[in-house]
């Protein structure tokens, strides 16, 4: 007998015995946990096939202990610009054992059941767009597209957004957004969105010929 179950924003297969490597869950090690986005269950050739869930069944597990995989090195560069950048991961893991499969009747349990309530009227309520029009932070040396999202997500839509944010300020935000934006130097970036604040191209184009990737050489 085997599942196909949903766990952490993962699918897997899985018996009965069988150890799985997922997403870092919250339960602590030694605790039982039950998974209810059961997809799949074929037992002894008699499949059930869910739409998209199968009502009623479950996963029964319980959780070995907390690790990280290996680590992936991630390497960037840019041709001409002198732009080298090395970081490495290390994924969080919770290594769980399954203990069964319940393929139908099971009962979901209260706490799932009050998460799936609160959920309902969130889902009803779509975030608001921005109406504010913003300006290509892309034109600023050291800031590419994903960054000028992170910034916009976080209110900084035009130059002069940018230009009266302080240096320490977009540091917060880069190190907060992760490993990947934490080793950017925006220590420029509010002075070039200045300039083109102001319309002054020219000057901007004549500090940018003295940067490297945004960075003074």
């Amino acid at each position: 007998m085997y599942a196909i179950v949903e766990i952490a924003g993962q699918q897997f297969k899985v018996a009965k015995d069988q150890k799985v490597f997922v997403h870092r869950l919250a339960e602590d090690e030694g605790a039982k946990v039950s998974f209810d986005n059961v997809l799949l269950v074929d037992n002894g050739g008699d499949i059930t096939v869910g739409a998209p869930a199968i009502d009623g069944a479950s996963i029964e597990a319980k959780v070995v202990k907390h690790l990280k995989g290996d680590k992936v090195i991630v390497f960037k560069k840019k041709r001409r610009k002198g732009y080298k950048v090395k970081n490495g991961h290390r994924q969080a893991l919770t290594e769980i054992v399954i203990e069964s499969i319940i393929g139908s009747g099971a009962k979901k349990s209260a706490s799932k059941a009050n998460a799936e309530k609160a959920e309902k009227p969130a889902k009803k309520a779509p975030a608001k767009k921005a109406t504010k029009k913003g300006d290509d932070l892309k034109k600023i040396e050291g800031i590419g597209p994903k960054i000028a999202e992170l910034f916009n997500n976080t209110g900084i839509m035009t130059y002069a957004d940018l230009a009266a944010t302080s240096v320490d300020k977009l540091k917060d935000i880069l190190t907060e957004a992760g490993p990947n934006y934490a080793n950017k130097v925006p220590d420029t970036w509010p002075q070039q969105a200045q300039l083109a604040a102001d319309g002054k191209w020219d000057e901007l184009n004549e500090l940018q010929e003295k940067l490297d990737g945004g960075i003074e050489k």
